[in-house]
């Protein structure tokens, strides 16, 4: 696979949907993003064991991906705390996690410069957009992606 390469995730909460390979990152993970924009897929790792590659490419070859490492993606430690009320263990306390303005403004940056991109080729943004499932009696090894 080479940055640029389509792809289709095949687990996880995108499963199905086809995003643009951007990097590989340290811990042997991709850097992938869908973009945001067209089809709400945002920059994320995504293990190779869980992708299909396709013979779509896009060029990514003007975009800064060098701030996007592992420790970027790393998840905050939380607190251990002692659920006190009934409220809490339930979580109706109502706590959403908020997205930090760093990360939608990186977001921000790497959807219009990939958008540029896409507008290039006619019909890519509507081939991202569109989901991928397989039908009975479709054969998924005599597929060409």
């Amino acid at each position: 696979m080479v940055p640029g390469t389509v792809l289709i995730i095949l687990a996880g909460r995108f499963s199905g949907k086809r995003v643009v390979y951007l990097k590989n990152l340290e811990d042997s993970t991709l850097l992938v993003t869908g973009p945001f924009k067209v089809n709400g897929v945002p920059l994320r790792r995504v293990n190779s064991r869980f992708v299909i590659a396709t013979k779509t490419k896009i060029d990514v070859s003007s975009l800064d991906l060098s701030r996007f490492d592992v420790p970027y993606f790393a998840r905050e430690k939380k607190s251990k705390k002692s659920h006190k009320s009934e409220k809490d263990f339930f979580n109706e306390a109502g706590e959403k996690k908020e997205i930090k303005a760093e990360r939608v403004n990186d977001q921000k940056i790497v959807d219009k410069s990939l958008i540029a991109e896409i507008k290039k080729t006619p019909m890519l943004k509507q081939y991202l957009a569109s989901s991928f499932s397989l039908k009975h009696g479709d054969k998924p090894h005599a597929m060409v992606f």
